[in-house]
């Protein structure tokens, strides 16, 4: 039986960022601890009467009614101080010198190991880009200079799974969909959105989930790392 021809390489490979290049939930612990050393040393009254889990389920509360929060975690979390310095009686205007704080700690990010050098091993080879819902900065975490584009929800104002976070970032690029492909940790977020836009999509699934069946998505290839990527983009493409 003849083997099917390979497709040319994707125009384009997208990466997800939180979960994707580095784990997040343990950066989010460590910048709310960071958050709130800094509230008791310089807004010692919000400290008080704020702990980390109240201000945590102020601003699930916050989203509960303002769901269009959504776009935007960084404004959600500014809101929710901005309520907190009221209730406290704290300067208003302090609260941009925590949320500077904040998003230091928030990008202090540690990328896993296999992304630096499959990054580099792509480099020439495609055009890379990045779509998130989240509030991380490649410029800050130094990873910018990897990235011919990065869109962000709360920049564009809409975010995963609408299509045209997906549409925007292939325009960006220069790129129909069907010549892209698009790379991240969440199932439906990540894999079933981006399909739905018109791209190719693996789940880069580092636990060994099984997740995908019981939502029935079918990615175009499950990967456990940069490598395994790599190596199923070289056996997938020419």
């Amino acid at each position: 039986m003849p083997t099917p021809p390979r497709r040319p390489w994707p125009k384009a490979i997208l990466f997800d960022l939180d979960d994707t290049l580095w784990p997040i939930a343990p950066v989010i612990v460590q910048a709310e601890q960071t958050l709130h050393a800094w509230l008791q040393q310089h807004t010692p009254r919000v400290a008080e009467r704020f702990s980390i889990d109240h201000l945590r389920l102020a601003r699930l509360a916050l989203l509960a009614s303002k769901p269009e929060f959504h776009l935007d975690l960084g404004a959600l979390r500014r809101a929710g101080l901005i309520s907190a310095f009221e209730e406290a009686g704290e300067d208003l205007d302090l609260v941009e010198h925590a949320m500077v704080h904040f998003f230091a700690a928030r990008n202090a990010v540690i990328p896993y190991d296999d992304v630096m050098p499959g990054l580099l091993r792509l480099k020439g080879r495609t055009l890379i880009g990045s779509i998130s819902n989240g509030n991380a900065d490649l410029q800050a975490i130094g990873l910018a200079h990897h990235f011919q584009v990065s869109v962000a929800a709360h920049q564009l104002g809409c975010a995963k799974p609408d299509a045209a976070i997906f549409h925007a970032a292939c325009a960006q690029l220069g790129v129909a969909p069907a010549e892209a492909l698009y790379v991240g940790d969440d199932v439906l977020l990540d894999v079933q959105a981006a399909q739905r836009a018109g791209l190719r999509a693996v789940w880069l699934n580092r636990t060994g989930s099984t997740g995908h069946l019981a939502h029935g998505v079918a990615p175009d290839a499950i990967c456990g790392n940069f490598d395994e990527l790599l190596d199923w983009l070289q056996r997938e493409y020419e």
